[in-house]
């Protein structure tokens, strides 16, 4: 095996040494001065590098994979008697439409094909006709395919209707563009290891403080995930449940390191490496699922060739030190996807897609 896997998999990510270095922390109590401190810092990162006003937002922090953060949300995003518009067009968008009914939610789903953006004039038609519906949901970017969906259009309908968005972006913040105020994001949830290039283990809900008074009328529906009590215990420089202490030293490293690099020029750094794979991909003749305009800065699903199959391309790559993903849902036996997030090297790219070259045509002559 290599010394070092190459993840070109939608998160968990390469990560710099600074981060590794921070994950060996001293032995901390959760309890003590020194870890309010390391997480009043991270709340306060999270919200300076997109630009927010803490008096405005904040930052809710919670011990957990980024699907926690979703249903942080989601459980208490609307009343027992209101309904939640979905905007569904993937495995991710489906998820919270699971989360919410399994709490009783009342659930309109507006339904898509995977391969494409939703139908604006659908959302804004189902929000005049339906008028118990409290608020919007809708994934930012749909790693089912690697396709970005219209934030901000929607922020918009949203705005138009007085009903609050809930965005999940947790394998876009960082690596796509997504604009809170311009697109009326009222609620956002994201996760430590993805485009902000730290470890699993740590997610968060980037909040309005209006949405918090808002939420905190609504009955709670869990412990764990109340985020009302995390934000109030945070708040307080205080914490319900013992958080992941050394992956939370590395999540202010990422941060630190987000802080100094910038989101945009992130963004920029992930479409530069995109632009190498996808200009190899066409060399090997490989078909990308998505048209163009619809491709992410950060992940590419790429339809299988004729006669090969997704386990042994995966496992060829694996033995020459590269990670890629399969196909989820109704594509898992029809695409895979290659990511490009996280601390990668040209060079590295390069190497990727001459193993890929490799493994193709060794696959197909046997």
């Amino acid at each position: 095996m290599p010394d070092r896997m190459v993840l070109l998999n939608p998160g968990p990510v390469n990560i710099s040494e600074r981060v590794r270095k921070a994950l060996a922390t001293p032995d901390m109590c959760h309890r003590e001065e020194e870890f309010y401190r390391l997480q009043a810092a991270v709340r306060a990162k999270l919200l300076q590098v997109f630009g927010l006003d803490p008096k405005e937002y904040a930052s809710v922090l919670f011990t957990a994979s980024g699907t926690a953060a979703v249903e942080a949300c989601v459980s208490r995003f609307v009343s027992p008697a209101g309904t939640l518009l979905v905007v569904s067009n993937g495995v991710y968008g489906e998820r919270i439409c699971d989360i919410a009914r399994r709490y009783g939610t009342k659930v309109l789903e507006v339904k898509c094909d995977y391969t494409s953006r939703p139908n604006l004039e659908t959302i804004a038609r189902a929000l005049r006709e339906e008028p118990r519906i409290e608020a919007i949901a809708a994934v930012h970017h749909e790693t089912t395919t690697g396709l970005i969906n219209p934030i901000r259009e929607i922020g918009e309908i949203a705005r138009d209707r007085k009903v609050p968005l809930f965005v999940d972006a947790i394998s876009g913040l960082a690596g796509e563009e997504l604009h809170f105020v311009e697109a009326n994001v009222a609620a956002c949830a994201g996760t430590a290891n993805k485009c902000i290039q730290g470890l699993p283990g740590i997610c968060f809900v980037i909040i309005r403080r209006s949405e918090i008074e808002r939420m905190a009328k609504i009955p709670a529906r869990n412990v764990y995930l109340d985020l009302v009590n995390q934000f109030r215990k945070q708040e307080a420089n205080d914490t319900p449940f013992t958080p992941a202490v050394q992956v939370m030293s590395a999540f202010n490293e990422a941060l630190t390191e987000l802080l100094e690099e910038t989101v945009p020029a992130r963004i920029e750094r992930y479409r530069f490496y995109s632009r190498i794979l996808r200009e190899g991909y066409a060399r090997l003749g490989l078909k990308t699922l998505l048209p163009p305009d619809l491709l992410s800065n950060t992940i590419t699903s790429l339809r299988l060739p004729e006669e090969v199959k997704y386990e042994p391309v995966h496992d060829f790559l694996k033995a020459r030190g590269f990670i890629i993903y399969a196909g989820q849902g109704q594509l898992r036996s029809a695409v895979f996807r290659i990511a490009n997030m996280g601390v990668l090297k040209e060079e590295e790219l390069r190497a990727f897609l001459a193993a890929l070259e490799e493994a193709i045509r060794s696959l197909r002559a046997s």
